[in-house]
C-alpha cells in the first residue's frame, strides 16, 4: 500500500473559513491568518520572515506564561496558579497576543482593509472581544496583551525600520545606491558599469509577484536587512554580514572560470524550459535528491526507510519539471513567499496521519498546540535568522544576476576563440548547442540559425513569455543573448535585490534543518513528500506542463535542494548563489534549533554569561560578556572579595546582542567585576543575585 504522503496546499486561503477547526491549535489557526495575510501583500522576504517570527515569539511567549518548564523568549511572569483551565487561558491569551502583533505588522501592507477586517473577524469567530486592552496579568487577555506589548516594544527598532514602511535608509545616513544605472528589460542589452555589481531593472508596467504594481524601476527591498537583530547569530563587526562566506566569483576577477561556467549553466538550463525536447527525466527520489551540502551530487535513497522498499519511478518530461520546479518555488502569484511556503510545508507535516508529535522523534506525545508553538518558534527563528545571513550578503557583496550576465556577455561576443569573430575577453564561452557563432552555413534557410546576424554569437534558451500564456507555451530557439529574460512573467523579471546568495536556498535549507531536528527525521512522514501540477493548468508563465507532475521529495533536505535548483532553471540565479545559500541556511537553522531548544527546556535561563576585560589606552579597560537577546545584564563591581558587590551605572539592561561591551577607568586599586542575568529588568535569576561567572579583577 501506498504510504500517505505531504501535500502542500498553497492556494489562498484568505477569508475562508473563520470558525475556529477543532482539529487545528489556536497557533495553527493565527499562522493560517498570517499566511492569509502574506498572500496579498507585497512579497517582500525579510519583512514577511520577521513576521512570522514575532508572530511566533508571541504565540510561544503566551503558551510559556502557563509552563512551569519552559522559558518565554521575552515574557516572562508566569501565570498557571492564576488560572482554571490552562488550555482555554493559552487559547485567549495566543489569540490576543497574535490578533495585536498582526494588526501592528499589517497596517503596513499592501491590503490593510481585507487583512485587519479579516482579522477582527476571526477574534470575534473565537468569541474574543477585539476592543479588551486589559492589561492584567491575572487574566489570560491581559497576558496577551502584555506579551504583545513586550515583543512589540522589544522589536520596533531593531534595524528593520518598520514604522517607515520598512523603506532603506535615506542616501545620506548609509542608505543603498546602486552602482549600476537600470537595465531596461524591454530593450536588447545593458549599460551596465561593473557586471559584478547587482543591476536594477527598469521594467514597463512592472508587477510584484502579487500583482501591486511596483514600477517603474527597481528598489532593493531589505538593503537594510544587514543591521537587522537575529535570533541566535553571532557577529563582532555590525559592518560585516552575519556569517561571510567570501565575495562570489566575479568576471575578469577572482573565480572568474566558475563565473563563466555557471553564466554558460543558467543558459544551458534556460534551453531546457520546453517540453518538446523529448527528454525525459526520472524525478523520484530514488534517482534524484539526497545530494552532498552545498552540492548537487545526489543519486537518489536506495530505499523508503518508512516502507522498506525502492522509491518507484517518476519519469516525466524534463521541461515540464524544470518549469514546474521554477514556478513552484517562486511562490508566486499569491506568493506567500519562500518562509511562508515552508511554514504550509511544516503544517502539512504536522497534519499527516504517520506523524507523531515528539520533539526529536523522542520523548512524550505532545498536544497539538504544544508542537506548533515549538514548531513556528523554532522554524521561524530558523528562517528569519536566514533572512538576516542572506540579505546581509546581499548588501555587502552586491552581486548580480543571470539577466546581466548575459546580456553583458553577451554583447561583447564570445571569449573562446580570438581567431573567431566576435571575439572579446569578456565574452560567453562558446558551448556547442548552447552558446555559439551564427556561420553563413548555419544561417542558411532550414538551419538552426536562419534569419540570425552571421558572425554574432547566439543562445539556445528560453525567448520570453508568448503572446497568450494561457494557451501557448514558448519552447526553446536560438536567439541574440541581448535579448534573454528569465523564466518569469515579461512585467516581474527578477527580484529586486541583488542575487548572492539566494533567499529561496538560504530560507530553505534553513527550515530543512529544523525540520529534522525536531521531528527527528530528515524523511517526511510516509518517506515521501508530493505536490501535483496538473497539466495544461498549473502553469501561469505559459501553458503547461504539457502532462501531469507529481514533485516529489524523499526528505526536507530534497525540497530545500529543489527550491535552490528552481532558481537555476529559472534563470533567477547562477550556481554559486544557491549553494552559498544552503550551506548558509544549515548554520542558521541547526543555530536556531540549538538555541531553541533551550528556551523550551529553561536551560536558557542558566546560560551565565563569561566576562573577559582587556586593556585599552592607559587608565581604562574594556569588559565584554556574552548575553542572550531579550534576557537582562548588569555589571556589579567590589574592591575586595570580602566586601559586597554594588551596581555599576545603569543597573540592569535588557540585551539586544548576543554580547555587550563597556568600559571603565582604572584609578586607585583594582576592582573585581562580576555580570548578573536577569529574566526581567529588576530580578536575578538566583535569589542571591550570583551567577555561574567567576569574578574578574582588573588592576
Amino acid at each position: 500500500m501506498k504510504s500517505p504522503a505531504v501535500v502542500l496546499l498553497c492556494a489562498c486561503l484568505f477569508n475562508v473559513g473563520l470558525r475556529a477547526d477543532a482539529a487545528h491549535s489556536i497557533a495553527r489557526i493565527w499562522d493560517d491568518e498570517i499566511l492569509a495575510a502574506i498572500r496579498i501583500d507585497t512579497p517582500n522576504p525579510p519583512v514577511q520572515a520577521r513576521n512570522l517570527f514575532h508572530l511566533s515569539v508571541v504565540m510561544y511567549d503566551a503558551w510559556a506564561a502557563y509552563d512551569r518548564t519552559a522559558v518565554g523568549y521575552l515574557y516572562h511572569d508566569k501565570q498557571r496558579q492564576h488560572c482554571g483551565d490552562v488550555t482555554a487561558a493559552r487559547n485567549e491569551a495566543i489569540s490576543y497576543a497574535a490578533y495585536r502583533l498582526l494588526r501592528e505588522r499589517y497596517i503596513y501592507s499592501k491590503s490593510p482593509s481585507n487583512t485587519l477586517a479579516a482579522l477582527d473577524a476571526r477574534m470575534l469567530a473565537l468569541g474574543y472581544q477585539p476592543t479588551n486592552t486589559t492589561l492584567n496579568p491575572r487574566t489570560p487577555a491581559g497576558v496577551g496583551n502584555a506579551v504583545y506589548a513586550a515583543v512589540s516594544a522589544y522589536f520596533l527598532n531593531d534595524g528593520a525600520r518598520q514604522t517607515n514602511a520598512y523603506a532603506d535608509y535615506p542616501t545620506n545616513q548609509g542608505g543603498y545606491v546602486p552602482f549600476n544605472q537600470p537595465l531596461v528589460t524591454g530593450f536588447p542589452g545593458t549599460l551596465a558599469l561593473d557586471v559584478n555589481r547587482w543591476q536594477p531593472l527598469a521594467i514597463t508596467n512592472a508587477v510584484d509577484q502579487n500583482g501591486f504594481p511596483a514600477g517603474p524601476v527597481q528598489n532593493f527591498l531589505g538593503a537594510q536587512w544587514l543591521g537587522v537583530r537575529p535570533f541566535a547569530l553571532e557577529r563582532d563587526d555590525t559592518n560585516q554580514p552575519w556569517i561571510n562566506p567570501g565575495p562570489q566569483p566575479k568576471l575578469g576577477g577572482p573565480g572568474d572560470a566558475r563565473f563563466r561556467s555557471e553564466v554558460a549553466d543558467v543558459i544551458r538550463n534556460s534551453g531546457e524550459m520546453t517540453p518538446d525536447d523529448g527528454v525525459m527525466l526520472d524525478i523520484s527520489p530514488g534517482a534524484f535528491g539526497n545530494n552532498t551540502l552545498g552540492t548537487n551530487d545526489g543519486t537518489g535513497h536506495a530505499l523508503n526507510p518508512v516502507t522498506g522498499q525502492p522509491y518507484a519511478p517518476n519519469v516525466v518530461k524534463r521541461g515540464d519539471f524544470a518549469r514546474v520546479l521554477a514556478e513552484f518555488w517562486a511562490d508566486g502569484p499569491s506568493s506567500e513567499t519562500p518562509p511562508g511556503h515552508w511554514n504550509t510545508l511544516a503544517n502539512g507535516v504536522a497534519d499527516n496521519t504517520n506523524f507523531v508529535k515528539r520533539i526529536g522523534g523522542c520523548g512524550p506525545i505532545l498536544d497539538p498546540l504544544q508542537w506548533d508553538v515549538k514548531m513556528y518558534f523554532a522554524l521561524n527563528a530558523a528562517v528569519h535568522d536566514a533572512a538576516c545571513a542572506a540579505w546581509s550578503l546581499k548588501r555587502f557583496y552586491d552581486g548580480g544576476r543571470p539577466i546581466e550576465f548575459i546580456r553583458y556577455m553577451g554583447l561583447r561576443g564570445q571569449n573562446s576563440d580570438p581567431t573567431k569573430p566576435s571575439y572579446d575577453p569578456e565574452g560567453l564561452p562558446l558551448v556547442p548547442g548552447v552558446i555559439e557563432l551564427v556561420t553563413s552555413a548555419s544561417a542558411a534557410v532550414g538551419q538552426r540559425h536562419q534569419g540570425l546576424p552571421v558572425g554574432l554569437v547566439v543562445i539556445f534558451a528560453w525567448p520570453g513569455q508568448p503572446a497568450n500564456p494561457a494557451t501557448q507555451h514558448s519552447g526553446a530557439k536560438w536567439m541574440l543573448p541581448a535579448n534573454w529574460l528569465p523564466f518569469q512573467k515579461r512585467n516581474f523579471v527578477s527580484p529586486a535585490f541583488p542575487g548572492y546568495v539566494s533567499g529561496h536556498s538560504t530560507f530553505s535549507r534553513s527550515a530543512a534543518e529544523v525540520l529534522t531536528a525536531i521531528t527527528g527525521s530528515e524523511f517526511f512522514p510516509g518517506g515521501l513528500g508530493t505536490y501535483n501540477a496538473p497539466s495544461n493548468t498549473f502553469l501561469t508563465f505559459e501553458q503547461g506542463p504539457s502532462q501531469n507532475v507529481q514533485l516529489q521529495w524523499g526528505t526536507y533536505y530534497d525540497a530545500a535542494d529543489q527550491a535552490g535548483l528552481s532558481r537555476l532553471w529559472g534563470g533567477i540565479h547562477v550556481s554559486v548563489d544557491d549553494v552559498t545559500g544552503r550551506t548558509i541556511g544549515a548554520q542558521c537553522g541547526k543555530g536556531a534549533w540549538a538555541l531553541a531548544k533551550k528556551y523550551f527546556d529553561g536551560s536558557v535561563a542558566h546560560c551565565g554569561p563569561i566576562l573577559a576585560i582587556h586593556p585599552l589606552q592607559p587608565g581604562h579597560c574594556g569588559l565584554r560578556f556574552n548575553t542572550v537577546r531579550g534576557l537582562c545584564y548588569k555589571l556589579q563591581s567590589t574592591p575586595s572579595l570580602d566586601q559586597p558587590f554594588t551596581d555599576e551605572p545603569g543597573g540592569f539592561v535588557q540585551a539586544c546582542d548576543s554580547s555587550m561591551f563597556c568600559t571603565d577607568t582604572l584609578t586607585g586599586p583594582g576592582k573585581f567585576y562580576r555580570v548578573v542575568q536577569s529574566l526581567t529588568l529588576n530580578t536575578p535569576l538566583r535569589p542571591d543575585g550570583t551567577t555561574r561567572d567567576h569574578p574578574h579583577r582588573t588592576h
